[in-house]
């Protein structure tokens, strides 16, 4: 077993690889909303499916880590196709001489046996077979002693559904506890399959919140892994979500973690996309607080709505990144002008000083999360240190950033839209031209280029019916000359 820099666990099992990468991560947000693990690993026959979801739960015990895990194989109650020819066929001569038939393709012995099938089929649900007794299903118990992880394994459906559960106390729960339910999911794999000393032999199965193959990922999803150009403000958060994974730690020491982070910089170098990929590292719900949410035109309603926001914000029982995007928009300039607009922007920034200062004593499960592209408009009381503890300035992309971000984008679209007969980027792509070129180009610049290569070449595709060449360096190239030209 080892640990990587991207905090990956591997290990062997019965042949195959197994990685499991940010467990931390995954307990951290399956307290927020159940984590599905392993949904589109592939096992061999008679294995169909393997879906494992990590989620939270009140129990009377106290709140629990819930680790569940369904099997599904291609044996079931009701018979398939092949199943039900080879009932009505039998062994005798006359099923053997229609068996081959079928095999050569011949239609005739093919949908008399199927005519037979169907029938049989009807009298088999007719007879109730095809509803499983409450004899046929078992129950037994896989441990994994290392850990102290118990599992109870259900046998359901005549064999074709095998459920696991596991639970550990919130409080409890480790990095280990998974990785034991993972070798138990993989254990119960095994004992359906085929006799063999290695019956995973040469496969690799990838543990994490990212389905594989790994999907084009929206600022809904994306993680801190996914953000490209921007290593020193990754870095820092990653800093914080540790803070903030760790209140045991912090409580230890007498350590106070960030309560507010101020995010500056250009528009489209992705502070929104940063706020999104941090509560995501933390395990957090997201919520986007608005101008419209705040701003009333009637007498006292912005601070109304304020200390509502804040009001829910205390009774959040989840961890919870608090975003107020274009913060300057909300609370600008205050304490400049005395007309009314001025004077309803001082309020609003008043109660907001006053709600950030005990935030974080009524509530550590909330964060709060505030970005501009204009911080000279926001009045330095409002941000000063013990309401927004660090303040990050997040710069367009230098020529490695803008090279990093192409290289991430092209992978995550490659592995979400290629398939085997259809390739999407050419081999010999030059990300560091393509760095230098796209001179003065923020990440969302870069995913606007990318989007019209897309857009291009499907549409090359749709008048030629597939005779379109993959993206290649002179289709980027000339993209991005185009929107920088644009300017």
């Amino acid at each position: 077993m080892r640990e990587g820099a991207a905090m990956t666990v591997s290990f062997e099992y019965a042949g195959a690889t197994v990685e499991i990468v940010e467990a931390g991560t995954i307990l951290a947000a399956a307290r927020v909303n159940p984590v599905e693990l392993l949904r589109r690993a592939a096992f061999p026959p008679p294995v169909r499916r393997v879906e494992l979801t990590v989620s939270s739960a009140d129990t009377p015990a106290g709140p629990v880590h819930v680790f569940a895990a369904e099997i599904g194989t291609t044996t079931g109650d009701i018979p398939d196709k092949e199943r039900i020819r080879a009932v009505v066929l039998g062994n005798d001569p006359v099923g053997t001489l229609l068996a081959k038939r079928i095999a050569a393709g011949d239609p005739i012995a093919t949908r008399i046996v199927d005519g037979v099938g169907t029938v049989a089929v009807a009298a088999y649900r007719k007879l109730g077979l095809d509803r499983p007794t409450e004899r046929e299903s078992q129950t037994a118990v896989l441990a994994d002693a290392a850990a102290g992880l118990q599992a109870a394994v259900t046998h359901e459906a005549g064999g074709s559904v095998v459920r696991l559960r596991a639970e550990v106390p919130r409080d409890e729960v480790t990095p280990e506890h998974l990785t034991a339910m993972v070798r138990l999911v993989l254990q119960a794999v095994t004992e359906l399959l085929p006799p063999s000393t290695q019956p995973l032999a040469g496969r690799r199965y990838l543990v994490t919140r990212e389905n594989i193959p790994t999907v084009v990922t929206t600022t809904q999803e994306v993680t801190l892994d996914q953000v490209g150009g921007l290593a020193d403000v990754v870095a820092q958060l990653r800093q914080i979500a540790v803070s903030f994974r760790h209140p045991e730690a912090m409580a230890r020491w007498g350590a106070r973690r960030p309560q507010g982070i101020l995010m500056y910089g250009p528009p489209g170098t992705g502070k929104t996309m940063l706020s999104r990929a941090l509560a995501n590292e933390i395990g957090a719900d997201f919520r986007e607080i608005r101008t419209p949410e705040i701003l009333d035109k009637w007498l006292g309603g912005s601070e109304r709505n304020i200390k509502q926001i804040f009001r829910d914000a205390r009774r959040y029982r989840v961890p919870t990144l608090l975003l107020f995007d274009e913060f300057d928009s909300i609370i600008s300039y205050a304490g400049a002008g005395g007309d009314a607009a001025s004077q309803a922007i001082n309020a609003v920034a008043g109660i907001f000083k006053q709600e950030m200062n005990d935030l974080i004593e009524a509530n550590p499960a909330v964060i709060v999360v505030a970005t501009t592209n204009f911080p000279h408009r926001v009045d330095d009381s409002l941000i000063r240190s013990g309401r927004f503890d660090v303040k990050i300035s997040v710069p367009k992309p230098d020529e490695a950033g803008r090279a990093e971000i192409f290289r991430k984008m092209i992978a995550q679209l490659a592995a979400a839209h290629e398939e085997p007969g259809f390739t999407m980027f050419a081999g010999d792509l030059d990300l560091g031209e393509l760095g230098r070129l796209s001179h003065g180009m923020t990440g969302a610049d870069i995913k606007e280029a990318l989007r019209r290569v897309q857009l291009a070449k499907a549409m090359q595709d749709a008048r030629t019916g597939g005779m379109v060449d993959p993206i290649s360096q002179r289709d980027l190239t000339a993209s991005v000359r185009d929107l920088l030209g644009q300017r």
